[in-house]
């Protein structure tokens, strides 16, 4: 039975600002910023990480699949929020994958993702591969004109293979062409035609013309190639020396931007969302050495894409020009929030892991007797006329369950990083209703009766003692048509 890729999924942020706006904000210091300010690139708000990116990349994967044939998750990320403890298991816990499956985190390299996709291939067994990355950049810097934050997942099985393993090659050269310390908060990079010339195009070609031979191929039969990198035109001149004449991915990078580690998955979202059966496809991580899988589209590939995909994240935008914004959220200024910003977020994590069944995949109960849904599953039913014990209650998870607004309001008042703080009462078509917070949103789409998404976010940030706990909120469906120039 033939093994590979059965699904990918994607998620960009919604929120997208001008690079024009950053470029304007430093015209005065370095006009030819100004070169590089079209577009968008997409960034993260400040409820947002690799971990919560990975969990919707992951989410939009798994759409109409069975979720208990996953047998081991592997997460990979440079920008991970934890050190020691595994964000890959967090990840696992959202998405209710259970306690018996296998996870592993990678990192150190721009190509974990595809070293990880490449170790999972061999493996033989169910997994879910995920790359999901939040790239910081120094204010001013070209990088902060060209990256943007996001995450992509596949899934390999037996069942519904979509694209298969042709051929492949690794190589682990010390090359240096970028690094970050442990401690520190920003990349550093060498200079680009250095990297071009010394690196892609002396370690790429070797490690693409064998794993082209492992295939059996040559370049003329490739269709697409995958080359994610943050220097523009890098992927022709691997093209144009490995004699590959098929496209090269990227169209959604001017909306976008690079993102790291995760953006080769993005790629291969892009690729396997217009793929046609046969056509073989070239995906390249490069990283201190490079990692090559030469991919088939198979007759099923019209399937790749269960979810929204990769096309349905990037049109899912709420552009701005409010730079200030977008350093606030990734902690570049420091912002006088007054007295209400002071309290301490320290988490209650004996509390949490009592209730972790119900907080980290979302899921109420809905009662044997009346079939009254809550959440929280308190000790008895909350309808006064029932009053069943919680022992009736069977599982009824809410994150993928559509609800509305039912009442809203827009708090100026408390303390909130991204404010106003935008909370009320959502319900749910299954039948619960409860208070929550709503992001994400203009103020048009803050009123009664707007539909309303589940997505896993940050709900507060430990900042003394470096520790975020998360949970669920809601945002609108769709952001598609809307544009804050506020």
């Amino acid at each position: 039975m033939a093994y590979g890729i059965t699904g990918i999924g994607a998620y960009v942020p919604r929120l997208r600002l001008e690079r024009a706006a950053i470029a304007d904000a430093h015209a005065w210091m370095s006009p030819s910023l100004r070169a590089g300010g079209k577009g968008t690139r997409a960034f993260c708000s400040w409820d947002e990480d690799s971990v919560t990116m990975a969990v919707e990349a992951a989410r939009d994967c798994l759409t109409g699949q069975d979720r208990d044939a996953i047998r081991s998750v592997r997460l990979a990320s440079t920008t991970f929020p934890y050190a020691d403890l595994s964000n890959a298991v967090i990840v696992a816990s959202a998405l209710g994958l259970g306690h018996d499956v296998a996870v592993s985190n990678a990192a150190g390299s721009q190509r974990a993702g595809t070293t990880a996709l490449l170790q999972a291939l061999e493996g033989g067994e169910p997994a879910l591969v995920i790359a999901s990355e939040k790239p910081a950049a120094l204010p001013a810097s070209v990088a902060e004109l060209s990256t943007g934050a996001g995450a992509g997942a596949v899934t390999l099985g037996h069942a519904g293979v979509v694209a298969t393993l042709l051929g492949s090659a690794t190589r682990a050269v010390h090359f240096v062409d970028r690094f970050r310390a442990a401690d520190a908060p920003d990349d550093y990079a060498w200079e680009e035609r250095w990297i071009r010339d010394e690196g892609y195009s002396k370690i790429v070609p070797e490690a693409v013309g064998a794993a082209l031979a492992a295939a059996g191929l040559t370049g003329a039969d490739v269709a697409h190639l995958i080359l994610p990198s943050p220097i523009r035109g890098i992927a022709a001149t691997i093209a144009r020396q490995t004699g590959i004449a098929g496209r090269i991915a990227g169209a959604f990078e001017g909306a976008v931007g690079y993102c790291g580690v995760a953006h080769g998955f993005l790629l291969l979202a892009e690729v396997l969302e217009a793929a046609q059966p046969g056509e073989r496809i070239v995906m390249i991580g490069f990283g201190q050495g490079v990692d090559v899988l030469v991919l088939e589209a198979t007759a099923l590939v019209a399937q790749a894409r269960r979810g929204r995909g990769l096309s349905g994240a990037v049109r899912d935008a709420l552009v701005t020009r409010d730079y200030l914004r977008m350093l606030s959220f990734y902690d570049r200024i420091r912002l006088d929030w007054g007295m209400r910003g002071e309290k301490s977020g320290k988490a209650a994590l004996t509390e949490h892991h009592r209730v972790a069944a119900q907080i980290d995949t979302f899921t109420g109960g809905k009662c044997g007797a009346c079939g009254t849904v809550q959440f929280p599953v308190l000790a008895y039913c909350v309808n006064p006329e029932c009053r069943a014990p919680a022992a009736q209650f069977a599982p009824a998870p809410l994150a993928d369950e559509s609800a509305r607004i039912f009442t809203i309001t827009s708090d100026w008042l408390s303390y909130h990083p991204a404010p106003p703080l935008a909370v009320g009462f959502v319900q749910f078509d299954i039948g619960a209703r409860l208070l929550m917070e709503v992001v994400d949103a203009t103020p048009e789409q803050i009123v009664e009766g707007q539909p309303l998404r589940m997505v896993y976010r940050i709900k507060e940030r430990d900042r003394l003692r470096g520790f975020n706990r998360y949970f669920w909120k809601a945002t609108p469906v769709a952001a598609a048509t809307e544009n804050d120039n506020g």
